[in-house]
């Protein structure tokens, strides 16, 4: 392959894969009263506009509270979970890897409508301790795997020498163990939470009035307006998700983990 065929296959994923971007900021610039694109003209009304709608508001709310609860409530679980299977000699630690990569495999739809039926209309937990939960589910296999990569990396001698110096194993962990997998901890965090908060096919089936994460208030404003200022919003929000992977990769080395 020559350099302008290989230099021609670039432009051509570059182009598909950031056009849509392009064209959803092309759209939020737009002066007019529709979301069309070429834009009509330039402005940043819709921007400002965003800030103006009460139900986003409430909804990135709730949004920032699932995207920052639910990884730490996977890291609870996963640390630990990734600390036995890699220091112990479990039975059917396989199993138990695929066991929780099954939030990722199943579609999630599935799993919303599992929760709906089977959990909350049964135990009446209400729709934000169901959200919680299964934003909980859908981040533990990012916690696993992302810990488990940095337990994996991390040598058990050193571990051992701590035990071997006096150190109890709760210690040893604590002391030894949690600080040398840090950044392994903080990318899961920030994995969970762009996933959480851009989850949709769970949120769909456990969202109501009131409670409504801002993906799904974003589909529902679209059902009765067509302004540009959804259009303003989700650039702000692919902006601030390019921002947080950007900076988990210069400061945490986010490649390393995934």
């Amino acid at each position: 392959m020559n350099r302008f065929a290989a230099w021609t296959i670039i432009g051509l994923t570059l182009t598909f894969l950031i056009g849509p971007f392009v064209i959803i900021i092309g759209a939020a610039l737009s002066a007019g009263n529709v979301m069309s694109f070429p834009p009509e003209g330039l402005s940043l009304q819709w921007f400002a506009k965003v800030f103006a709608i009460d139900s986003f508001r409430t909804s990135f709310a709730i949004s920032i509270l699932l995207g920052l609860g639910s990884p730490l409530a996977a890291l609870v679980l996963g640390v630990p979970a990734s600390y036995a299977m890699a220091r112990y000699d479990i039975r059917g630690a396989a199993t138990v890897r695929l066991l929780v990569s099954a939030p990722i495999i199943v579609p999630g739809i599935i799993v919303g409508l599992a929760l709906l039926r089977y959990m909350v209309i049964p135990t009446g937990i209400g729709l934000l301790g169901a959200l919680f939960l299964a934003h909980t589910a859908l981040v533990l296999p990012y916690a696993v795997r992302v810990v488990s990569a940095s337990m994996d990396n991390l040598r058990v001698d050193i571990e051992e020498a701590a035990t071997l110096l006096g150190c109890s194993r709760m210690g040893a962990f604590t002391r030894v163990v949690l600080p040398n997998i840090r950044g392994g901890i903080l990318a899961a965090f920030i994995l969970g939470f762009v996933t959480s908060f851009n989850e949709v096919p769970v949120a769909l089936f456990l969202s109501g009035p009131g409670i409504t994460t801002l993906p799904i208030d974003m589909i529902g404003y679209m059902e009765m307006n067509y302004d540009p200022s959804v259009a303003a919003l989700a650039a702000l929000l692919a902006l601030l998700s390019i921002t947080v992977i950007f900076a988990a990769e210069k400061f945490l080395g986010l490649s390393r983990y995934v």
